[in-house]
């Protein structure tokens, strides 16, 4: 599957759970993350190591866990400043059961754009989380399809050979495509993986930009600083995954440009990264500065028109607005297109109606 999360356990990722699992109650250890440490592997410390392999994670947190005894190496305790050796085992052991991660069908709404026998183009809400995860195993994108689903008993939503194509963030509206059959799956991710698939996004982005159209190049990796975010790296580093995202300007506002942006790769956060990396993060997107104002005027009435428009659209301004690829039964070229949701079309007529309002901007 296309853009696919790394996995984490959660309990590195919440402070209150790991404090909870210090309280032992003298019962039993259960495995929650392993790794094997390679041959050639330099003698580091243990909370670097996983910090580099837990990468939803922060380098305090697995700290924490180490002094707290929950981290063992070839199943004895040790501290963060333990230094890693060749071929140790690593284990994450806490006093309760690993979260089980089955699948369950829950009645949520869903927006069906297209269906038919072997797969379904879904348009999704913003806010809506599109997979099961840490933090997040219920009233997601997947429980709702298996919930629409539940009557089709070839289709298991525990079976990764069906499903979600590809993804988009949780805070991303847009259209998605599912399939249901391991045929039209393998099918749609070969189109995927070729790029012979279409896809645009419409994106409300911070500045003007000089250019009606360009070409943005640099691999997507995890930004040290904060391994929720991802970071560009130059092309040549070897660090990160490459990736190129095409951009049109659509609409201009003085301060904020409205632009579609076509995906060449399909990386976690593509899109977020790279605008943030010329210098136009999406407006309101709070994990990579856009929700800081970052154009415009330095007035009272500007910050209050500013954070009204934030309440207005309260998520990064991108929507997945086209998805175009070949029926993987029919051969058939499919192409759909989703209508801007209603925060994001009224936070663009409130920048229409104030940049007209302007005789000359800053």
């Amino acid at each position: 599957m296309i853009e696919e999360e790394d996995f984490l356990p959660e309990e590195l990722m919440d402070d209150d759970l790991l404090a909870d699992a210090s309280n032992d109650n003298g019962g039993g250890l259960y495995e929650h993350f392993r790794v094997v440490v390679d041959k050639g592997q330099d003698a580091v410390r243990i909370d670097k190591f996983l910090f580099e392999r837990m990468q939803h994670s922060s380098r305090n947190r697995i700290q924490k866990a180490a002094d707290a005894g929950f981290i063992h190496v070839n199943n004895v305790p040790v501290k963060s400043n333990y230094k890693v050796r060749p071929e140790d085992v690593i284990t994450l052991m806490l006093d309760r059961p690993k979260h089980d991660n089955t699948i369950e069908a829950e009645d949520i709404p869903l927006d069906v754009v297209y269906e038919d026998d072997v797969l379904m183009v879904i348009n999704k809400p913003a806010g809506l989380v599109v997979h099961p995860g840490a933090g997040n195993f219920h009233g997601t994108l997947i429980n709702a399809i298996a919930w629409h689903l539940k009557d089709l008993e070839s289709f298991d939503p525990n079976d990764p050979e069906v499903g979600l194509v590809h993804r988009i963030d949780k805070d991303t509206s847009g259209l998605l495509l599912i399939a249901k059959t391991p045929e039209a799956k393998t099918h749609l991710g070969k189109q995927f993986f070729n790029k012979t698939t279409h896809r645009s996004y419409n994106a409300l982005v911070w500045g003007n930009f000089t250019e009606e159209e360009g070409r943005i190049e640099g691999n997507i990796g995890r930004d040290p600083k904060d391994r929720l975010r991802m970071t560009v790296f130059p092309t040549d580093s070897g660090i990160g995954k490459s990736a190129v995202t095409h951009f049109k300007v659509l609409e201009r506002f003085g301060y904020t440009t409205l632009i579609e942006c076509v995906l060449e790769t399909g990386r976690t956060h593509q899109i977020r990264a790279h605008l943030k990396h010329i210098g136009h993060p999406l407006f309101g997107d709070e994990r990579y500065g856009g929700t800081e104002i970052l154009r415009g005027q330095r007035t009272s009435s500007y910050k209050a028109y500013i954070q009204n428009c934030l309440k207005l659209c309260n998520r990064q301004a991108l929507h997945a607005r086209t998805l175009g690829f070949v029926h993987p039964k029919t051969g058939e070229q499919m192409d759909f297109t989703s209508e801007l949701p209603d925060d994001l079309g009224q936070v663009i007529q409130k920048w229409r109606t104030y940049i007209n309002g302007k005789d000359e901007l800053e």
